[in-house]
């Protein structure tokens, strides 16, 4: 199977399809077909004999059992309720209108001189059922593959799939007990298993739920002793539900899949399926999948079928699904393309076709022949879909011809859009914090998208997926189907949004496996127009100011998304962030002042860097000091250098920090609360020097990363090592013992935008120093910009201070 899974990786092929290959190479079609087995000296060859197969059979019913029981888990039948009429319709049409034409192929004749066959249809119900089936994890996997997990078609695709596996289940459970031919048996089945579905919803689901409330301590958690006890009484109720479900004439797979479905969901339903899911899928769950592959033979498809009736067979299957969907969704004003891509999405296949048709050949209602065929059909439609959802989607358009975001590019008073990403409860307090600093005003609100970051894995995230796309728009609080985590961090994202009206927030989690994690966040940040994303540090801090903890995965999803991501991005360096300062400065008339420092070398992210501090200016008890280090040649000034320059196409266009340190010089000059300087060094040792000694009682400090600068003032920095993405500057910074007590952030303006003002056009760039000393001296500055300046400017004095226009004018 590992083989399989490597082979196919490049393909970008699920798991099943790895296992479903396996297990038919081990059968007869294959290694099982090998004459020489049958003889004395080879016999030892033979990897599945005869005499072993019932253990085997046991083996995988009870796989096949805690695998249903796994599904049950994490299907969270509360979410129903927020599906949308669109994905009602969808699932409807994909199950019931395949379901049809799997009934009616049933009986195509498949069979040469075919005889005559057994008058139990039933057969035709779970032919039906199999091609009807979409599997939910499945979709999940496929949809953050080919990026479309954030968006609303994969909202719509993940309900889909999770009402058509809901439909299928109570389907086979019919089929199951009818396929005895005697009423009066089938009546003694039915109302045992009605029985037993409500006890366990009416009666088992509540007292579990009590047990688990009552058993936890004061912090809301399980101690890991008793954690580990509960586990092992749920393992053991799957296997009781599956001896009562099977006692009563069904199938014990469907005992462990209505013993999954009532567990609550939350942190323990999570927790249970993460130390348990490696267990049943990569030990208990081959053995189905073996004894599956074993008992098809591939060569009866060769040599006993009718190839024309195969393949007519397997075209109306595989189009059933996607005619259906795209009828349903051309009614709601769908594209075609959508329509194509829900409909490829919900063809798609698992380990519960598998377990369908097995328990159709278990009851004697499937002729190995038409087995053979489902399975084939099955592999070519789990096959084709990532393909073809990729041939459909490599149209779509990129960021890179979208509207890129910049704050220095933002108008004084417009929305700022922040994507703040946190991996865990440790990063929570930082980004807070620094969103506090911010400054929401009414006139220059902020919206914050919150989001989790989550790894996707193959199974276990299914809850997390479905509920994020569900209930975003709901309250923390109220979200029952998230982890403890999730919770948690929605949570304190909420008490800062308290009190707070020009903040608004958008919880989400972003499911994605690490290593194309950075696609989907750059995705949200483009469809919600975020004009910054805020992201940790790798490093956790020390008491010491030091760093510790480096956590690879998380420097992976940093260093790919500073390379891909569609607008500026912050790394903070959290020590703190001056947080005891901060809740004195909000909770009292006194303003302790909370000192921020921004070092100016040069380039697009510096600008990007002092245009966030500036705005982070504006806020009561917050002070802000920016030094400008220049070059200086042999201790005499060197007016004319440039620390920056960059060429645009064919524009040629040049952007000098002249300029945009004048133009922030002359709207900041009333501006009591900031502080600007320049400091003259001749090399980078003295400007690392300057720093620990003239510039080191601060609480943050706010740089750019130095993307495209060359600087003789950076030449000897160290640039490189774990702290490669924050930059020369940053680098400094979390490294000098005299700034090991303040928090870092360094600013990437984005890797594509086009770096220029909007504010200040280049053509009319006539305002630098070696013509003026000061911006206000320059008459052409005052005559374009002086009018508009002063009216900012008084009514940045406004604001501050809570005057009323009424009053200025008297």
């Amino acid at each position: 199977m590992h083989f399989f899974m490597i082979l196919l990786k490049p393909l970008r092929q699920p798991r099943f399809v790895s296992q479903l290959m396996a297990s038919i190479l081990v059968g007869p079609t294959f290694l099982g077909s090998i004459f020489y087995w049958e003889r004395d000296p080879f016999r030892w060859m033979n990897l599945f004999p005869y005499e072993q197969s019932m253990l085997l059979e046991s083996y995988a019913n009870l796989g096949v059992t805690y695998y249903m029981f796994l599904v049950g888990l994490e299907m969270d039948l509360s979410n129903l309720k927020h599906t949308r009429k669109k994905s009602w319709s969808i699932a409807f049409a994909g199950f019931f209108i395949p379901f049809v034409v799997g009934a009616i192929l049933y009986f195509v004749p498949l069979v040469n001189d075919r005889p005559e066959r057994d008058q139990n249809y039933v057969g035709a119900l779970f032919w039906a059922i199999t091609l009807s089936i979409t599997s939910f994890p499945d979709v999940a996997r496929t949809l953050s593959d080919v990026k479309l997990l954030h968006t609303e078609l994969g909202t719509i695709a993940l309900s889909s799939a999770l009402i058509t596996d809901i439909l299928t289940w109570l389907f086979l459970v019919l089929a199951i007990v009818i396929s005895d031919e005697n009423l009066h048996s089938i009546t003694l089945s039915l109302v045992p298993i009605f029985c037993f579905i409500t006890v366990s919803f009416f009666g088992l689901h509540p007292l579990i739920t009590w047990m688990l409330q009552h058993t936890k301590n004061k912090q809301g958690k399980f101690s890991n002793k008793l954690s580990d006890t509960l586990i092992y009484i749920i393992l053991m109720g799957v296997a009781v539900s599956g001896f009562i479900t099977d006692a009563c004439g069904s199938h014990s797979l469907v005992g462990g899949f209505v013993f999954g479905l009532i567990i609550p969901k939350g942190e323990f339903a999570i927790e249970v399926m993460e130390k348990t899911e490696e267990f049943v899928s990569g030990i208990l769950l081959p053995g189905f999948l073996i004894c599956s592959g074993i008992r098809t033979d591939f060569r009866n498809l060769v040599k006993e079928t009718k190839w024309s009736s195969v393949g007519m067979i397997t075209t109306i299957a595989t189009s059933a699904k996607i005619v259906s969907t795209l009828v349903v969704s051309s009614s709601f004003r769908m594209s075609l393309k959508e329509g194509l891509t829900l409909g490829s999405l919900m063809n798609i296949k698992g380990v519960f076709a598998l377990v369908v048709l097995n328990e159709g050949r278990n009851l004697k209602t499937l002729n190995e022949v038409y087995m053979v065929v489902m399975v084939f059909i099955i592999l070519m439609m789990t096959c084709l879909v990532r393909p073809i959802l990729m041939l459909i989607n490599c149209t779509r358009k990129h960021s890179s011809h979208s509207k890129l975001r910049t704050i220095q590019a933002s108008k004084p008073n417009s929305e700022l859009r922040v994507l703040t990403c946190i991996h865990s409860g440790q990063n929570i307090s930082g980004i807070i914090h620094l969103l506090e600093v911010s400054n929401s005003t009414r006139e220059s609100p902020i919206c914050v998208f919150a989001a989790h970051l989550v790894e996707l894995t193959e199974r276990a995230s299914a809850i997390l997926i479905l509920h994020d796309k569900l209930k975003t728009s709901t309250t923390p609080s109220l979200s029952q189907g998230k982890s403890q985590p999730d919770h948690y961090i929605f949570s304190a994202f909420e008490n800062y949004k308290i009190g707070n009206e020009s903040v608004s927030l958008h919880p989400l989690s972003v499911l994605s496996p690490y290593t194309t994690m950075h696609e989907d966040i750059s995705k949200v940040a483009e469809d919600k127009a975020v004009t910054i994303i805020l992201i940790p540090f790798h490093k956790q801090p020390t008491a010491d100011g030091g760093l510790q903890g480096e956590n690879k995965t998380i420097k992976y999803v940093n260093k790919n998304l500073l390379a891909k991501a569609p607008c500026s991005v912050g790394i903070l360096v959290d020590r703190g962030l001056g947080s005891s300062k901060l809740s004195k400065s909000l909770s009292s008339d006194k303003l302790p002042e909370l000192q921020l420092a921004m070092l100016f070398i040069g380039g697009p992210d510096d600008h990007e860097a002092l245009s966030y501090a500036w705005r982070m200016a504006r806020k009561e008890g917050v002070i802000l000091t920016v030094v400008r280090f220049r070059p200086s040649i042999d201790g005499k000034n060197n007016e004319n250098e440039s620390c920056y320059s960059i060429k645009e196409d064919e524009n040629k266009v040049e952007f000098d920090d002249d300029d945009y340190i004048n133009l922030f010089r002359f709207k900041s000059m009333y501006d009591k609360s900031i502080t600007y300087l320049e400091k003259r060094v001749k090399s980078s040792n003295e400007l690392e020097k300057a720093i620990g000694e003239l510039y080191s009682n601060f609480d943050l400090y706010i740089v750019g990363r130095g993307r495209g600068v060359k600087s003789p003032l950076t030449d000897g920095l160290i640039d490189g090592g774990d702290s490669q993405e924050l930059g020369v500057i940053g680098d400094t910074l979390i490294s000098s013992k005299f700034t090991a007590h303040a928090s870092v952030l360094v600013v990437q303006q984005s890797a594509s935008s086009e770096i220029m003002d909007d504010s200040l056009p280049p053509s009319e760039s006539n305002f630098k120093q070696k013509k003026w000393a000061s911006p206000v001296l320059n008459p052409e500055y005052e005559a374009k910009y002086g009018k508009e300046q002063e009216e900012r400017l008084l009514m940045g004095r406004i604001c501050r201070h809570g005057l009323h226009e009424e009053s200025i004018k008297m």
